[in-house]
């Protein structure tokens, strides 16, 4: 008998973590440089800076979520944003769980420099009906999420789309990972974001 193949482990944050690559928007003709970093379950990550045509941050910090935007195409510099809090209690550990609901899409290399072999995620937040069949849904969050093979908590490319990419007109964004290591990285919560969720 031929044994039926195991589907991989699915994606997952490591609490621990540095990334650096490229943040891309390519209906906007974006490409900026990004780091994505965790520490102790505390994660962020900044796309761009002052001296590019996007400028922002997001994270999970302690059992919070938030987003910052400090400059975006057709979005006034001044009054400066407020960083977004989101509602409610959230954290890596409520992440990965999301995560592990993903559906398995299939191998892949990915093409480039390094050639990487990756596994095809998808995950989504669905709005609406539950129930098979004509309702009403719609998509509040999609990704596409590539991992390594041997390494499913390394992180190599992911395409997001849905209502978080609103200041987007085609409402997605992509993020490729150059490196990715599992040592602490740096997590920096701005000054200008309220506290976090006791």
């Amino acid at each position: 008998m031929t044994p039926v193949p195991t589907e991989p482990r699915p994606p997952q944050l490591p609490a621990d973590f540095q990334g650096t690559g490229r943040y891309i928007v390519r209906d906007l003709g974006i490409d900026v440089p990004f780091t994505w970093q965790g520490r102790d379950g505390n994660s962020q990550m900044i796309a761009g800076g002052p001296e590019h045509p996007i400028w922002f941050t997001n994270l999970i910090y302690e059992n919070t979520l938030y987003t910052l935007t400090y400059k975006w195409p057709n979005i006034p510099l001044f009054p400066p944003r407020e960083c977004s809090k989101i509602p409610g209690f959230f954290n890596r550990q409520i992440f990965n769980d999301k995560l592990k609901t993903s559906r398995f899409v299939g191998p892949e290399i990915l093409q480039g420099d390094k050639g990487r072999h990756v596994d095809h995620w998808r995950v989504g937040v669905v709005g609406g009906s539950t129930v098979p069949g004509e309702f009403f849904r719609f998509p509040l969050a999609l990704g596409d999420i590539y991992v390594d093979q041997r390494d499913p908590t390394r992180w190599w490319q992911v395409l997001q789309f849905g209502l978080q990419n609103l200041f987007d007109p085609e409402l997605d964004e992509w993020f490729t990972m150059d490196s990715f290591d599992h040592r602490p990285g740096q997590v920096t919560l701005p000054d200008r974001c309220p506290p976090p969720t006791s």
